[in-house]
């Protein structure tokens, strides 16, 4: 264990901070549009965000939130160092990384603990573990949608091939169980969506559904 383990562990809490800064409240506060936990699902996320009809806000919402995933991940590996994907002290410090972050994003401290369901920090977070990793990721989400036309079976099955993705590249690591975290939290905060999927009931890209003309709708969001 080298000297500046101690200090490497204050990437923990840092990366968890970073998380909870929700940019649906920032980015609507910013550009004075409602809170977006008072309107809608209440998801602080960026399909709740477009419901408003502010297009600029929903895509600002979304890159944040990813880049808020990848930031924290990058700059953990930088410090780390480039073995922080082996099984070593600096990988479990990682793997802590990523689950605060996320962690952040769903349960943020800044924001009453209520937070979004966290599809796009995840995609930044893959993509702060791995570029091919988050590319493959993302790749998945594009087909599922694309031929499923559900935005919430995508994200769904991108969190189930991220860990799967993360073995076939790097082999069982650490950082596998950590993806597997993310990927079941996620599942879990999408429980309404895939009770609507079984019932039938799930509302389809371009159908319409998603936008403010439905401001009750609770489980279509990401």
């Amino acid at each position: 264990m080298d000297l500046h383990f101690p200090f490497s562990l204050l990437l923990i809490p840092v990366a968890y901070c970073i998380g909870s800064v929700s940019f649906a409240v920032v980015v609507s506060k910013c550009m004075r549009l409602p809170d977006p936990h008072s309107y809608g699902s209440g998801n602080p996320g960026a399909t709740n965000v477009l419901r408003t009809g502010n297009k600029l806000a929903a895509v600002l919402t979304l890159i944040g939130d990813a880049l808020k995933g990848f930031i924290a991940v990058l700059a953990a590996r930088a410090i780390l160092g480039d073995t922080s994907l082996t099984a070593n002290t600096e990988s479990w410090i990682l793997c802590a990384v990523v689950m605060a972050v996320f962690l952040g994003h769903l349960f943020p401290v800044f924001h009453g603990f209520q937070g979004g369901k966290g599809v796009a920090t995840a995609c930044g977070i893959l993509f702060g573990v791995n570029w091919i990793l988050g590319l493959a990721t993302l790749c998945t989400w594009v087909i599922v949608a694309t031929f499923m036309r559900y935005s919430s079976l995508a994200a769904l099955a991108a969190a189930a091939f991220g860990p799967i993705y993360f073995v076939f590249l790097f082999g069982f690591q650490p950082m596998a169980l950590a993806l597997l975290v993310v990927c079941l939290l996620l599942t879990w905060r999408h429980r309404g969506n895939i009770r609507n999927l079984m019932n039938g009931t799930e509302s389809r890209i371009g159908s319409g559904s998603n936008s403010s003309s439905r401001p009750n709708s609770k489980s279509s969001d990401l």
